[in-house]
């Protein structure tokens, strides 16, 4: 995106590298500056469609082409009112022209393609499905929670695991400092040889750095799907039914049954 180019200032982004375009309802691009400029009392028109804009309704321009990012901001609002799910339908053919009715408004808003016509079927839609619309919002915003609560899960048992992995870091560092004043004190007040105090000494290094590889993990409560474990670590699913056994195989040679003369042999 080094080629970003403002369409009114014609600023590039590689004469200004802080550049940062906007994008409002009608797809058109702006940058920062002529935003501040053109809509400085809150309100205008944009200059290639002279279409009325808020200035509140500006957003940093996330893709590239200019026309996605219009299309993605009519998906976003076309599908909170749109918001039927496979379950309200009788047959899957009903879901399916649903579906195609979504897409064949975006398609119309996006391009521009009888805006009048296509507003007044969004506005009889909301209309004639007000309760439907409302309850799928409440149920997407249970479904929204439910997640945020598993995410927020994960973050504290990855915090407990790293407040352990801090803790530990800090006892072996403890630990090995321990040693290293206990191995003075040694070499000074000790008359053994040193090599074999150093020996020793050395061997409880070891040993300090072996249990610092092994590091407790923290027993998981939960599966990553959010159901809990029970008792023993499984789940309370009923155990399988035993499948009846039939009887042993045992071979019977092919006999073969001719309408007719035998077939002669292979002599």
């Amino acid at each position: 995106m080094d080629d970003q180019v403002c369409p009114r200032c014609k600023t590039t982004k590689y004469r200004n590298p802080s550049l940062k375009l906007m994008v409002n309802v009608c797809g058109h691009t702006l940058c920062e500056s002529c935003v501040d400029l053109l809509f400085l009392k809150g309100s205008g028109s944009c200059p290639e469609c002279n279409v009325p804009l808020r200035r509140s309704n500006f957003r940093i321009q996330l893709f590239e082409d200019p026309m996605v990012e219009k299309e993605v901001n009519i998906r976003k609002r076309i599908l909170r009112d749109y918001n039927k799910k496979e379950d309200d339908f009788d047959s899957l053919e009903e879901y399916n022209n649903y579906l195609e009715e979504i897409e064949s408004i975006i398609f119309n808003l996006s391009n521009d393609i009888d805006i009048i016509n296509t507003n007044k079927r969004i506005e009889q839609y909301k209309k004639e499905n007000r309760e439907v619309i409302t309850k799928n919002k409440g149920r997407i915003g249970r479904e929204e929670y439910e997640l945020d609560e598993l995410i927020e899960e994960e973050k504290q048992l990855e915090d407990e695991r790293r407040k352990q992995l801090q803790q530990l870091d800090q006892e072996n560092k403890k630990k090995k400092q321990r040693e290293k004043e206990a191995l003075i004190d040694e070499l000074m007040s000790s008359h053994q040889n040193a090599v074999e105090i150093v020996s020793v000494y050395a061997k409880k290094a070891e040993q300090i750095q072996e249990e610092a590889k092994v590091v407790p993990v923290p027993k998981a409560t939960h599966f990553s799907t959010g159901i809990k474990f029970t008792r023993g670590g499984q789940q309370g699913f009923l155990p399988v039914p035993k499948l009846d056994e039939g009887p042993l195989y045992s071979y019977k040679p092919h006999v073969k049954i001719f309408d007719g003369p035998e077939p002669p042999g292979e002599e």
